[in-house]
């Protein structure tokens, strides 16, 4: 597997890169570096500052500008010669770098250059816990690796000479040992991804196998951005224990439990959270767990209310349901951390339009009420607020679909004690 850690057991000190461009303003590209930095926090390291540069787009060599880039080697070369100061380990960027611009860009700066890609399968790999997580992690890993892995040769780089004729491209006299390394890593790890992949076939086949084993119950799943409280609510509807923690991708694996409102079981699914710029190779490699979405019956789309960007994370997780084919499954949006909200009350002779700032908690539930005509319901589940209006919805929900999909049986006229089981 590839073990490398990007960032260190111990807490790493990193620097922040990214781009002002014409579709991504200043405001959203803090916003962006916001959401790195606490990436980075999550895999243990530490930003001591940030670098940004407005330009049309990022350089096919270096992704910033000679300049900016100077700039960048400067601060880390001043602290380096500073006895005082703690030194720079790592370079973080917040979008997918080419091998050519990480060479580039760590011959200029010195220090290591890692991608928001790199950081983010990083962290997976931290936070993978079981057999079905850690394969999906290193096969994703394998995946982004394979087009960079002459960056990692650059020391062996092919020789001119030997003792082949003619000196064509290709020539076998020609092959110096770094492109006969380069091919030997590209079949091992080709003959990796084909056993990993394999071993996934196999995952999916058991998950496919338990969840036809399930029964006649309709099938929930809590979707959502990653840290908006998801396993915080499986763990108040079911009852359960599901490890939470305010960090990014604190739960990877999928988590099934059954629940039971009055007299009506479901079962309740908590998935891997979604993020901007969630790498592809990631999404592809968690497709058995991705599933348990795809077959859900109804989706919880968990939002954090109190998050100055909510509106944005509603939209990535949008566009990641409507690639997986899910925009059609019947959605509830489910804000929560209302506990958490602020705003600033504006003055009575403010004309300027209405901001997420001076909106307060009442106006914008009124508006995505609207909306959403009811398909909405705002609570916190730290604080256990409006839970069972949560649970009234749910019921009403749940019992709706059931009925629809499985009009001739007599489920719902059983009577269950608390664990789901026929009194």
């Amino acid at each position: 597997m590839y073990e490398r850690k990007l960032i260190a057991e111990r807490e790493e000190l990193a620097l922040l890169a990214g781009l002002i461009t014409r579709q991504q303003d200043e405001q959203r590209t803090k916003e962006y570096l916001d959401e790195l930095e606490f990436l980075a926090t999550t895999a243990g390291a530490r930003t001591v500052k940030r670098f940004t540069q407005r330009a049309d787009g990022p350089s096919s060599v270096s992704y910033l500008g000679k300049g900016k880039l100077e700039e960048m080697r400067a601060f880390i070369a001043a602290r380096e010669d500073d006895d005082e100061a703690e030194k720079i380990d790592v370079v973080i960027f917040d979008d997918e770098l080419t091998a050519k611009q990480i060479r580039n860009i760590e011959n200029a700066l010195k220090v290591r250059v890692i991608d928001r890609t790199q950081l983010i399968l990083d962290i997976f790999a931290m936070r993978a816990q079981t057999s079905a997580a850690k394969t999906q992690v290193e096969l994703a890993q394998y995946k982004y690796m394979l087009p960079r892995l002459q960056r990692m040769w650059t020391h062996l780089e092919r020789q001119g000479g030997g003792s082949g004729s003619g000196g064509g491209k290709g020539s076998v006299g020609l092959r110096g040992p770094g492109e006969t390394q380069l091919e030997m890593d590209r079949r091992i790890i080709l003959n990796r991804m084909s056993l990993l992949k394999g071993r996934l076939a196999e995952i999916d086949k058991q998950k496919r196998t338990q969840r036809s084993g399930r029964g006649r119950m309709i099938r929930v799943a809590l979707v959502g951005y990653t840290n908006v409280g998801k396993s915080t609510l499986l763990n108040l509807l079911a009852k359960s224990e599901v490890f939470a923690e305010n960090k990014l991708f604190a739960t990877l694996d999928t988590t099934v439990r059954k629940v039971v409102i009055e007299n009506l079981p479901f079962l309740l699914t908590d998935t891997v959270g979604f993020i901007r710029k969630l790498p592809t190779d990631l999404v592809e490699s968690f497709k058995s767990t991705l599933d348990e979405v795809r077959e859900a019956d109804l989706l919880l789309h968990v939002v954090d209310i109190s998050h100055p960007d909510f509106e944005e994370q509603i939209a990535v997780v949008n566009k990641t349901l409507s690639d997986l084919g899910c925009a059609e499954t019947p959605t509830v949006i489910v804000f929560n951390k209302t506990d958490a909200y602020r705003w600033v009350e504006k003055e009575a002779d403010d004309l300027t339009p209405p901001t997420r700032e001076n909106v307060s908690l009442v106006e914008l539930m009124r508006t995505w009420m609207a909306r959403l005509e009811g398909d909405c319901i705002f609570i916190s589940a730290r604080e256990r607020l409006n839970i069972d209006e949560l649970k009234d919805l749910l019921y009403q929900r749940v019992r709706a679909l059931h009925v629809q999909k499985y009009p001739y049986n007599d489920f719902l006229y059983q009577q269950y004690d608390k664990d789901g089981q026929i009194v």
